[in-house]
């Protein structure tokens, strides 16, 4: 039996493979990672002393799709219903990781303390938020902008203190992966922004409602 085909073949075989992780390194080489960079420290707002002391984050909840490290961009223009991805640019984190990393540390530098989850305690307000769309949109050819579209909620005592929608659109600096990163990066902060100034408009609201105790009868003698 002429062995020397089947080995030509497996050669032929291994090469091929050798080939393709090659070209799959280069790939994964080549791809450009983003975040959203440091926190620039805000100027202190008036209106931060009616903040709550302290307030628990909750982890940011949203579509699947945001639940991976994917770029995502939307040609508005041309259909508005699809939605691309970047083929070689990528997150750092989720989108979802990523806005609850930059809100809690908008609202520590708006002088609240800001808990997670494990350190959620008894009159402690809760911020839940929930993101409808993260995405790098294109209104043309030449103009793009990061869309944020969120909505937040507000508990206390298990008990709705109120609920507001947010959108943001920030203008960004290239038509391209950079581009949309910090068009993205600058409407997160926009909304941040916009949650510290809601939160300051419910000053009082956020305070537990203690049900007053039955009077007591007086002892007689």
């Amino acid at each position: 039996m002429n062995l020397r085909p089947q080995r030509l073949a497996g050669a032929i075989a291994v090469a091929c493979a050798l080939l393709l992780a090659g070209c799959a390194s280069k790939e994964r080489a080549q791809n450009t990672v983003f975040d959203f960079g440091a926190p620039v420290p805000a100027a202190q707002a008036s209106a931060n002393a009616a903040l709550p002391p302290a307030l628990v984050v909750m982890d940011a909840t949203g579509p699947s799709a945001l639940d991976t490290e994917r770029m995502f961009y939307r040609l508005n223009y041309a259909d508005a219903l699809q939605a691309r991805t970047y083929a070689s640019a990528r997150w750092s984190a989720t989108p979802l990781d990523l806005v609850t990393a930059r809100m809690k540390a908008r609202l520590a530098q708006a002088g609240m303390k800001v808990l997670s989850a494990t350190d959620a305690a008894n009159g402690v307000p809760i911020l839940r938020i929930e993101i409808d769309d993260f995405v790098h949109a294109f209104a043309s050819a030449s103009q793009s902008s990061g869309q944020v579209m969120l909505r937040a909620s507000v508990f206390n005592d298990h008990r709705l203190v109120d609920q507001r929608s947010f959108t943001r659109s920030a203008p960004a600096p290239g038509n391209d992966a950079a581009g949309g990163a910090r068009a993205l990066a600058d409407g997160t902060d926009l909304v941040a922004a916009d949650i510290v100034a809601w939160l300051a408009s419910l000053q009082g609201r956020m305070t537990p409602t203690t049900p007053a105790s039955p009077s007591q009868p007086l002892l007689r003698r």
